[in-house]
């Protein structure tokens, strides 16, 4: 199979087009301006549409429209950027619409920095927008994954009918790999009973809403939702476990972190000291029955982040509190060493 080395912003807007991806609404900003300029250049020739809205809050809203006829539609941005689309978003889920929304995360609060980060993860798994709602969340740690991904999130938003992110960060955003475009069958899911695309006078007129002015019909279309929820969570999770047979040590990190992490693991275990790795793949849903197989033998763990340690408590949580979670991190824009984490590891080791 054919290999390209290329960006990863770019990787994941190829990945898109080829995944079936026909509206794409966006506005630039650092560090994933280049997945809007490469889809400027190819949306147009692969059968689509791009369009440099005049705000995050009109591109979302854009999304929104588009996905409402049935359509493959996506948006990208960068921390405060979401936060712009946060509205848009709780519209989309409220409406039970797919849609795609990328995340290449830079340092916050606020305008913060343009350097990598893992700040958002609070935001992406907890609280993007108002109300009762989730959206799947998918965190790549290579660029080839972001490809994987792309193609995931498309299928798993329309199986689900909710929109799907891309949690990636400025790292992996920036980075130049070797990534492969295997032949994508992409899931097909008929939306003929929803999508709002035009009846011919041939069938009842399709209503895309988020608003209910009778509670008990709110109350019902939100408990209906987490109901799906729970079959997601059963069905969905996936994570990388390395080492975790005969670990001593769990280190838990996702994203480029873990990256930096499995290097550290290596380095431990050519100390004598059982280190081995947690990665989980989706964020949400948490992979809470993956997460307890890896602890299995370790007798406590080490979570590692690119924030102040917004993964911990659903670490914790997933295992009922029932051993020891560490925390190491640097934020800001600062990427942990390996040699940092070994550090932390051998400190750790000494007290187990």
């Amino acid at each position: 199979m054919e290999r390209n080395l290329m960006k990863g912003n770019e990787a994941l807007a190829e990945a898109a087009i080829r995944a079936g991806c026909k509206c794409f609404f966006g506005y630039p900003i650092t560090p994933q301006t280049e997945l809007s300029a490469y889809m400027s250049k190819r949306m147009h020739k692969a059968g689509g549409v791009f369009l440099q809205a005049e705000s995050e809050i009109s591109a979302i809203n854009m999304v929104l429209g588009a996905s409402s006829t049935g359509v493959r539609a996506m948006t990208s941005s960068s921390s405060p950027g979401i936060s712009l689309k946060s509205e848009g978003i709780s519209y989309l889920a409220g409406s039970d619409l797919p849609a795609v929304i990328i995340n290449v995360q830079r340092g916050g609060p606020g305008l913060g920095g343009i350097q990598p980060s893992q700040a958002d993860y609070w935001q992406a798994t907890k609280a993007l927008g108002h109300g009762d709602f989730h959206l799947l969340v998918f965190a790549p740690a290579s660029v080839q994954e972001m490809v994987d991904m792309v193609v995931k999130a498309f299928d798993s938003a329309d199986k689900y009918r909710m929109p799907a992110m891309i949690l990636a960060d400025g790292l992996l955003g920036q980075m130049m790999e070797p990534v492969s475009f295997p032949e994508i069958n992409a899931d097909v899911h008929d939306k003929s009973s929803w999508a709002a695309n035009g009846h011919g006078n041939k069938r009842n007129h399709h209503i895309i809403n988020s608003l209910y002015l009778k509670p008990d019909e709110l109350e019902n279309s939100v408990t209906d939702r987490f109901a799906r929820y729970e079959l997601i969570k059963e069905n969905e999770t996936d994570a990388e476990l390395y080492l975790t047979d005969d670990c001593d040590i769990l280190l838990c990190a996702y994203g480029a972190t873990a990256r930096v992490v499995k290097s550290a693991v290596n380095s431990a275990r050519e100390v004598g000291i059982k280190a081995g790795m947690f990665r989980p793949k989706t964020l949400w849903p948490f992979p809470v029955k993956e997460l307890n197989k890896a602890c299995a033998s370790a007798k406590c763990l080490l979570d590692v982040e690119m924030s102040m340690g917004q993964m911990i408590d659903d670490i914790k949580l997933a295992i009922n509190c029932s051993k020891p979670v560490h925390f190491f991190g640097r934020t800001g824009g600062v990427i942990p060493t390996p040699a940092e984490i070994l550090g932390e590891i051998k400190k750790i080791g000494g007290a187990v």
